[in-house]
Order: structure tokens, then C-alpha cells, then sequence
């Protein structure tokens, strides 16, 4: 169910929810949108749109909805009332894919906050039996402590612990950093949009063998490899990190944000960009929209669109690189089909290039005070 409010980012055919819905192991039977000035306060699209809804989702034999923008509790709770089905939104099955794919500790700490804090917030909606009171001598709550402040409690109790471990996990990522630096590694993050290729693209330069799948967030942990420029004479440390998506829920941005770190620590973010995909304009804005929330907006970036044997021959570039505008900035792009393995020695040789005018860089810096007094 897709509700246009007007705004640019709408999915008229809802392709991505159905993707996400595949993703997470779901089979989507019906697709309905409608137009609103504005959500329905009470059932985001009106009692007309929600019995229109229950209608269709009868007649496909449905057994859940999924709505494409994020509900409030209250909203989830009046529309399964009317519906008499499950209802979740897109915030939940986002949390579900990315529950699904975590594999490593961190990543599943991640996770695991990001759906305790979701749930948090509707614990009210989920079960009947929270409304019965529990509580006195001889039970776990405090006198007359309901079940939903019981459950209330315990949640928030296990968030801070898993705050807590996410912590000491941050703390060691600190330290493998330093110790990069010491190093004077030079670091490149391959960031883009959900599905774009960067894992792909990753094996393909560093002949590793990290999952790559043509679907949604099929990586969800960094994996970082060294990756050698012979034109440029040194290693560097190349990092594939989690895929990002339109209205990626906040919760997650916070929870996730030990695995982001490693964008807002490079010294390059090659931004890869499915080149084939009809809507990349919208995805690299919503990309850019992450950075800056993460705080990496400044980093510099290298394009690279990715999948140039899916596009068509209409449509295929003139020349291997040019520079594309983002946010004001003309920033250097190049095109590539990983899978093919074409332009990837053009990539190579643009990293060489960028990485050799870094380290020249350093070296006609002066030393410091301190330095230059010994």
C-alpha cells in the first residue's frame, strides 16, 4: 500500500516495496495506492481507502499489509481493528531483512537495538495481554504494575545492554583505526544505494569473495581487504559497507552507526550508482541525504555507475569518464560493469591517481611546531 503525499521520492508502482517485501521472504499478491493532502490522523488513509484495502486483500487471500511509509502505533493499531489482518509498515520490514542477514556480532547487536527501540514504541498495539495487571507479593513487577510496564521495562533494560556491548565493540573498531593510521593507511569506503553492485564491485577489485547477490541488502557487515595500485606503488584499506535506501529508519542510522564509521573515517567514499536503474538521480540524493546525516557530507567522492551491460545501447556513455554535479560540487565519475569486469583497470588507475596526489600532499605539508623545534 503506497500513500502519495505529494512528495518527489513516491513509488506509484511501489517496485521497492515489492522488492523489500521478496527480500524478506514474502510474496506480495496486490498493489493499491491513493493520493492524500495528508495522512489520515487515525488510519493514514482514510476509512473509505482502509475498507477498499480489506476488500482486495480478501479477494487475493492476503494475510498481511505493508504499507510503504512508516505508521505511527496508534495508526497500526486502527488499522488492523478495521482490517482484521497484520499490518506493518516499511520501517518494520526493513528491520526484519536487515535481522535476517546480520551475521557477524556486531551486526546483529545492531540489529537487535534497532528492533528493541522500534518495538518500544508499540507495545501497545502488539498484544491483548498487556492490558491485564499484574504485580504484588510474589511477582516480578512492583505492586500494581501493569504487563505493558513490565514488558516496558524489560525492553529498556535490554537496550542499555546492548548499548552497552555496541560500546565495547566501537571502542575496538577505535583501535583497529589508530592502528591503520599508524600505519598511514589510505582508507576507501564503497557506499551507495541498496542493490547497486558495490559488493561486486569489491570482490572484483580485491578478488575476495564477499556475498553478492542481485537483491536488497545482500551485505549488512563491513568487510574491509587490502586492495594494492600498482601505478600507485602502495596499499590502500578498502572497506564494502551496508547499502542505504530511501527513508532508512532512523533507529537504524543510530544503531548502525559503528558500521557507518567506517564511512565517516575514509579518506575516499567511492560512491557506486546502478546505472541502470531508471531512478539513480533519486537514489544518489538519498544517498547524499545519509551522508550528511552521519556527518561524511565532506568526504570526497569518486563516481562510479556501476551495471553499464544492463543499460541500453541508447542510453550507454560516450566516453568512460566525465564529472558529474552533486550538490554543486563537479565530482569525477566513471562507468563500469562489474560483473563484465569492464573499466575496473580505469578504476584502478583513477584510485592510483587520487591516492599518489594524497601522498604528495603529505609530503609538501610542513612539519609541525613541535616537529620542526626538534
Amino acid at each position: 500500500m503506497g500513500v502519495d503525499l505529494g512528495l518527489p521520492h513516491f513509488d506509484g508502482e511501489l517496485e521497492e516495496l515489492g522488492l523489500l517485501a521478496r527480500t524478506a521472504g514474502l510474496d506480495p499478491v496486490a498493489r493499491i495506492t491513493c493520493k492524500r493532502r495528508a495522512p489520515d490522523a487515525a488510519l493514514f488513509v482514510g476509512t473509505g481507502k482502509a475498507d477498499e484495502i480489506k476488500l482486495l486483500a480478501a479477494q487475493h487471500g492476503a494475510e498481511e499489509i505493508l504499507f510503504d511509509q512508516s505508521l505511527s502505533p496508534g495508526q497500526q493499531r486502527n488499522l488492523e481493528r478495521r482490517l482484521e489482518l497484520p499490518v506493518n509498515d516499511r520501517t518494520f520490514l526493513i528491520l526484519e531483512i536487515f535481522a535476517q542477514r546480520a551475521r557477524s556480532h556486531e551486526g546483529k547487536l545492531q540489529v537487535e537495538l534497532a528492533r528493541l527501540q522500534y518495538l518500544s514504541t508499540r507495545l501497545v498495539r502488539r498484544w491483548s495481554h498487556l492490558e491485564r495487571q499484574r504485580g504484588g507479593i510474589g511477582t516480578r513487577g512492583g505492586p500494581g504494575e501493569t504487563q505493558i510496564e513490565l514488558d516496558r521495562r524489560m525492553i529498556s533494560t535490554t537496550i542499555k545492554r546492548t548499548k552497552e556491548q555496541l560500546q565495547k565493540v566501537k571502542r575496538q573498531h577505535q583501535t583497529q583505526r589508530k592502528q591503520r593510521d599508524r600505519r598511514g593507511a589510505f582508507n576507501i569506503s564503497l557506499i551507495g544505494y541498496t542493490n547497486a553492485g558495490k559488493s561486486t564491485l569489491f570482490n572484483a577489485l580485491v578478488k575476495a569473495r564477499a556475498y553478492a547477490a542481485d537483491q536488497l541488502f545482500a551485505t549488512l557487515d563491513t568487510t574491509t581487504r587490502q586492495l594494492y595500485l600498482g601505478e600507485a606503488q602502495r596499499s590502500v584499506s578498502l572497506s564494502d559497507t551496508v547499502g542505504f535506501i530511501r527513508d532508512l529508519p532512523h533507529g537504524l542510522i543510530d544503531a548502525f552507526q559503528a558500521t557507518l564509521q567506517e564511512a565517516i573515517d575514509a579518506d575516499l567514499l567511492v560512491h557506486v550508482v546502478d546505472a541502470s536503474n531508471p531512478d539513480h538521480a533519486l537514489q544518489i540524493r538519498q544517498v547524499q541525504h545519509v551522508l550528511k546525516e552521519i556527518g561524511a557530507q565532506d568526504i570526497p567522492q569518486l563516481l562510479v555507475f556501476n551495471k553499464i551491460d544492463a543499460m541500453a545501447a541508447e542510453n550507454l556513455p560516450l566516453q568512460a569518464q566525465d564529472l558529474f554535479e552533486i550538490d554543486g560540487v563537479q565530482t569525477p565519475r566513471l562507468f563500469v560493469s562489474a560483473r563484465a569486469g569492464t573499466g575496473i583497470a580505469g578504476l584502478r588507475g583513477a584510485l592510483a591517481a587520487i591516492v599518489s596526489r594524497d601522498r604528495a600532499a603529505d609530503s609538501a605539508d610542513p612539519p609541525a611546531a613541535d616537529e620542526a623545534e626538534t
